[in-house]
């Protein structure tokens, strides 16, 4: 018999095993659960792999011709981050929301996307792929790179990017891998600590049980095997044309906020820049109701101001 030489690609994100990676959708599933319901899901083929990407919405029948809402979630994790925001979204709004191949999600990842041109291409041959011609794209942490990376690269489908406690704006220091760290040492305390830890850390992961388990499975489960992305130049950020909005969590450590607040509406014409008091890392869970409505009436005003989206 020959020899299996089949390797192990050490650029592509994997899972441990089935049996954890079947725990951490189980426990997805339990955030899904607590979010607006799943309308259908549905997976499309890119050059990178198979992206699976939930539909919501709207409740409203006369909404669904409006511009609809691209959801693109933080590192590591999936679509399930989202259940405090996709009822209100899909209240007002088609929602999709895509498992980014590469992390611990539905996706498939077949081909290494973290350089910036490739994950513009993703994200582009995605939207194709669903049909969507014009999106406003929201994205958190890593998902904040990765809108602010398309709105530079490929900003031809974009109505407009709301970014949340984004990477890309600043190199990721060490303080935020430290937090990161403590964040998953501390949800593994016991449960009467749990809530202090919470608050101290500006970490709602571990104050919320279903959010907490999920958190703990997939770091079980999953393996990232890509470099942390590089910040956009000054260049590049003064050439996004796309309406755009951050928010960002007052005690933040992936971005240090108030130098965020002055640098985005200067280097980026007509953007707007917000500090959410009382969060950290984690604005649209923590106070998911005010970044739900400012989110909003953001898109709101893009339409009002855009034929395109006036004719659709």
């Amino acid at each position: 018999m020959p020899e299996n030489t089949t390797r192990v690609r050490r650029d592509v994100g994997l899972y441990v095993n089935d049996t954890l990676r079947d725990r951490y959708f189980a426990a997805g599933d339990a955030l899904y659960a607590m979010g607006a319901p799943v309308r259908s899901e549905t997976d499309v083929e890119t050059s990178f792999g198979t992206t699976h990407v939930y539909r919501y919405g709207p409740t409203d029948p006369a909404a669904e011709s409006r511009t609809p809402v691209v959801l693109i979630h933080g590192a590591g994790y999936c679509s399930a981050m989202w259940y405090p925001n996709t009822p209100a979204l899909s209240g007002e709004r088609p929602v999709y929301a895509l498992d980014t191949p590469g992390d611990a999600g539905r996706s498939v990842h077949r081909e290494p996307m973290w350089q910036p041109e490739r994950a513009a291409q993703w994200m582009d041959e995605t939207l194709d792929a669903l049909g969507l011609d014009r999106v406003h794209l929201v994205g958190s942490s890593y998902g904040g790179w990765l809108v602010l990376n398309q709105a530079h690269r490929r900003p031809g489908r974009l109505a407009s990017v709301t970014a949340l406690d984004p990477g890309g704006l600043e190199k990721v220091g060490l303080r935020f891998f430290a937090w990161v760290f403590v964040s998953l040492f501390a949800s593994f305390a016991p449960k009467a600590l749990r809530p202090r830890l919470a608050s101290w850390l500006e970490q709602p992961v571990i104050a919320v049980p279903e959010l907490r388990k999920w958190v703990q499975a997939g770091a079980r489960a999953f393996r990232i095997r890509r470099p942390a992305p590089l910040p956009l130049t000054e260049d590049a950020l003064h050439s996004i044309r796309t309406p755009l909005y951050v928010i960002m969590g007052k005690r933040s450590l992936l971005v240090h906020p108030q130098r965020q607040l002055e640098r985005v509406p200067r280097l980026i014409p007509g953007a707007r820049a917000e500090i959410i008091a009382a969060t950290g890392h984690g604005p649209q869970i923590d106070h998911p109701d005010v970044v739900n409505a400012r989110m909003l009436s953001f898109m709101e005003e893009v339409d009002s101001l855009d034929p395109a989206a006036s004719d659709a």
